[in-house]
């Protein structure tokens, strides 16, 4: 096991009350080929879910979707019951016809059936971080937001987030209901949720970054690997501590099948850049 734990990242409380190490892990990778079916080797799977949590990962997201429900159902096999102060966040929001095919269904009545459905593949009576997938264009944003409030008012959400969101998004689900965590699209080459970010910060919710080194394309940069090679690290490294270093309410959820990648993830929780070197990242 590394020597480096998630805890090197400091921690994030999200929503008053769920105190998290500011390295999560996005467990959408640890299902088969085109985020379907179950992967080649289940127990493979499971393992490095419980390496993330031993190595000090306290926050796990997921989705329904992926798999679709063999994320949800791994996790529980794997961990439950759940030690103290793990938070399992999960979304609804989108189904699957097929491998690599997402498809928005933002009705109340299929959010409270997916809300069902996680629960019991969970096995939890409560879903701590329960997010909206995405925003459906043929369903109103307040009918899906408002599912979500009626949801936490039953005593099935703790705390409510909104993913893929813009910043009138935001505003427009935070009239409705609390939201407390925002989970967009967001690396050192995507940047294209900034504005989105920089709301989040103001008013103190949770941004967790999907995609936070880069997704299926590998980041590429000369100061990525300038820096990578001053400091004896990957330029995927230096990326994972940029986002940290870019805001106190950063809080990547990096995801993979493999013990030796969350291993090399979570060295990046150790990385510290300087002043200078956040900088030259941040303007490159």
């Amino acid at each position: 096991m590394s020597t480096i734990t998630a805890a090197a990242a400091g921690t994030l409380t999200i929503g008053g009350d769920l105190t998290v190490n500011r390295l999560g892990f996005g467990a959408m990778r640890i299902v088969g080929k085109g985020v379907w079916g179950s992967p080649a080797d289940r127990e493979a799977a499971k393992n490095v879910l419980r390496h993330a949590v031993a190595s000090g990962v306290n926050f796990i997201d997921t989705a329904d979707s992926y798999g679709p429900n063999t994320s949800e159902e791994l996790i529980a096999e794997a961990l439950a019951p759940y030690p103290k102060g793990l938070v399992i966040a999960t979304k609804g929001g989108l189904v699957r016809p097929g491998p690599d095919n997402w498809q928005s269904d933002g009705r109340p009545a299929h959010l409270r059936e997916a809300l069902e459905g996680s629960l019991r593949r969970l096995r939890l009576d409560r879903i701590d971080l329960y997010q909206f997938h995405r925003p459906d264009p043929k369903v109103p944003y307040a009918e899906s937001i408002g599912a979500f409030a009626e949801l936490q008012r039953a005593g099935k959400i703790r705390h409510i987030g909104v993913s893929n969101v813009t910043v009138a998004q935001l505003a427009a689900a935070r009239a409705i209901v609390p939201v407390v965590a925002v989970q967009n699209r967001y690396n050192y080459e995507d940047r294209s949720s900034e504005a989105v970010l920089d709301a989040c910060e103001r008013d103190g919710l949770a941004f967790l970054p999907w995609a936070p080194i880069g997704g299926t394309s590998r980041l590429k940069a000369q100061t990525l690997e300038r820096l990578a090679h001053e400091h004896g690290a990957t330029p995927l490294q230096i990326a994972l501590a940029w986002l940290l270093e870019r805001s106190p309410v950063m809080l990547p959820i990096p995801g993979t099948g493999s013990i030796a990648h969350l291993d090399q993830n979570l060295a990046a929780a150790a990385l510290h850049l300087s002043a200078a070197e956040f900088r030259a990242l941040s303007d490159a």
